[in-house]
């Protein structure tokens, strides 16, 4: 792809608070129309990336460009063009929700009727309350609200879908589907694997301030097949990894859930659930597939966890 069918270029991009590197050479790039998610355990520099692509932070050394401008020295030119949703609302808690939409509304060319975003988000009961008191899911619709009411070219969401019960997450999702197929460009942080496996074209994982996989979901997930299945956690495995072929590993990736890790054939799902049995242990939730993104992460970042 040339410059002009990326949305986003970021080479060598550097951003440190004091001893830290919170972003250490980082290279990412986005393509024109394309939905790409944001992976990465906390503190791997997620928020910063984002932040200086909002034009909200500059980078200490590197290059980036959104819609072919500086993110910080063309903010005024820039910004209009994006819709922006912030971990906090960044709504005024004294305003009314409905006169919050509204404002962002009248700063756009050609806004989406605020009325109908409202009702869409099921918003509209709560539209004459004020910010402050609206609780954190709504606070959260509203926030998405905000940076889609504009008709953003290039939107950017950072964790769209924290606090959101399913039936919001899912609603989300179609408006991110349906901004997409109307020409958006899309640049989403989350911590939610599902979330990144449904919607996302590219998929970019980040730890300690680098990219450290990158590709569509059918790309970092491609590999040999594997069996699954749950039982009680904390199995020794050694003697289940002696009674199966040369090679193959047997890992529990979190309590209570087994991966076999091999070519799976039926010999191979009788040996395991003979095994179970004469543990005592009742196999549940047998599966045989391809890794998931989830055991791509975990593989790609660790499995301690990052506070």
């Amino acid at each position: 792809m040339t410059a002009a069918e990326h949305a986003v270029e970021v080479h060598g991009l550097v951003r440190r608070f004091g001893t830290v590197a919170a972003v250490d050479g980082l290279d990412l790039r986005v393509p024109v129309g394309s939905l790409t998610v944001l992976l990465g355990p906390n503190g791997a520099g997620k928020t910063t990336t984002v932040e200086i692509c909002e034009g909200f932070d500059r980078p200490d050394t590197g290059v980036v460009r959104v819609l072919g401008l500086d993110p910080w020295r063309d903010a005024a030119r820039l910004r209009p063009r994006l819709g922006i949703m912030l971990q906090s609302a960044g709504a005024h808690l004294s305003a009314r929700a409905g006169e919050m939409l509204r404002l962002v509304a009248a700063c756009a060319e050609r806004p989406h009727d605020p009325d109908w975003l409202l009702d869409l988000l099921g918003l509209a009961a709560v539209a004459r309350t004020p910010v402050r008191r609206l609780s954190g899911g709504q606070v959260q619709r509203l926030s998405l609200a905000m940076a889609l009411v504009g008709r953003p070219e290039l939107l950017f969401l950072d964790e769209p879908t924290a606090g959101l019960d399913p039936q919001g997450r899912h609603l989300v999702w179609d408006l991110l589907r349906a901004g997409r197929a109307d020409g958006a460009t899309i640049l989403l942080t989350t911590h939610f694997m599902d979330e990144a496996e449904r919607l996302a074209d590219q998929v970019v994982i980040l730890d300690h301030g680098r990219a450290v996989a990158a590709g569509t979901v059918a790309d970092l997930t491609a590999g040999e097949e594997q069996l699954r299945f749950s039982a009680h956690p904390g199995l020794d495995l050694s003697s289940l990894v002696l009674a199966l072929p040369a090679g193959t590993t047997v890992t529990e990736p979190a309590p209570g859930r087994y991966a076999v890790h091999g070519p799976v054939d039926p010999a191979l799902i009788a040996t395991v659930t003979a095994w179970c049995a004469a543990a005592g242990q009742l196999a549940t939730e047998l599966q045989v597939g391809r890794r998931g993104l989830e055991d791509v992460y975990l593989d790609t970042t660790g499995r301690e966890v990052r506070w």
